[in-house]
């Protein structure tokens, strides 16, 4: 019998779903050969286990994976959102309670971003929480310095290319003016890489803060900047559609129209709103 055909799921998967790293980061940790499977050294990822293997990573032998768990998280400014950071920044993950299991981030938020990020031990609900066939919509408050005209907005509206990289359109409301600066909200649905700060750069405007208030139907709320708040299990399984308690992989429902919790909060810029910026 060939490794592939052997019954269970394939390593990358399962130390995914334990929370030990996502299927990528996995793979690499058995490319560099930190996983053994049975005692033995294994260095290709097209390996099949079951419960039965004994797995060890790094010299530690992983567990059995809990119940899937989400937990929303504040990020603070100045934080990157990797486990690792080659310049020896701060993480999110080096400000975590103590008491927080081993845990992944679901998308990123880079440096000078803040706001809602999601938080949780399964891997697999991390992969499936990322996939843009998800289509949960992501909102922002975003800060720009100076005015922007409805020409501009419209772009953003319609879609736009960067570089050759082409954003697909965003929802954009004008919120109001505070001094030199204009405060929008921004929402949408892939997420790509600083996808807000380049697509307003192309429209010669620069964003001055971000802050992400909701992934989907999950609410930044009254969640102070640093603190975490784990989802109960009710509203993973009403949002999620998790067949149970103890079932590791949530089956994603579509986007629901009302979305549960507080209403998201966000800093109240002052000065006089306006119906329509300046060109």
């Amino acid at each position: 019998m060939t490794e592939t055909a052997k019954p269970g799921d394939r390593i990358a998967k399962v130390l995914s779903r334990a929370g030990v790293a996502s299927r990528r980061d996995a793979e690499r940790m058995i490319a560099e050969g930190r996983v053994s499977v049975n005692g033995k050294v294994i260095v290709s990822p097209a390996l099949n286990v079951t419960e039965k293997d004994r797995i060890v990573v790094d010299g530690k032998q992983v567990a059995e994976p809990e119940p899937a768990r989400l937990w929303l998280y504040h990020k603070p400014s100045g934080l990157v959102t990797t486990t690792r950071d080659e310049k020896d920044r701060e993480t999110v993950f080096d400000n975590l309670p103590p008491d927080m299991p081993r845990v992944m981030a679901v998308g990123r938020l880079d440096l000078t971003s803040e706001g809602l990020l999601l938080l949780t031990n399964d891997g697999e609900l991390k992969r499936k929480l990322e996939l843009p066939s998800t289509g949960w919509l992501r909102r922002y408050r975003v800060r720009v310095y100076g005015p922007i005209g409805d020409a501009a907005l419209d772009k953003l509206r319609s879609g736009i290319e960067v570089d050759g990289i082409k954003y697909q359109p965003m929802l954009v409301t004008f919120d109001r003016e505070q001094g030199s600066n204009t405060w929008l909200t921004i929402s949408l649905r892939e997420g790509k890489n600083r996808e807000i700060r380049r697509a307003m750069e192309a429209v010669g405007a620069v964003v001055t803060r971000l802050i992400r208030v909701s992934y989907g139907p999950f609410q930044l709320g009254k969640l102070k900047a640093g603190e975490v708040e784990e989802i109960k299990r009710r509203v993973l399984r009403e949002q999620l559609g998790l067949d149970g308690a103890g079932e590791q992989s949530a089956r994603l429902k579509p986007q629901r129209q009302r979305k549960p919790g507080a209403k998201a909060a966000a800093p109240k810029p002052e000065g006089k709103p306006r119906r329509t910026p300046r060109a």
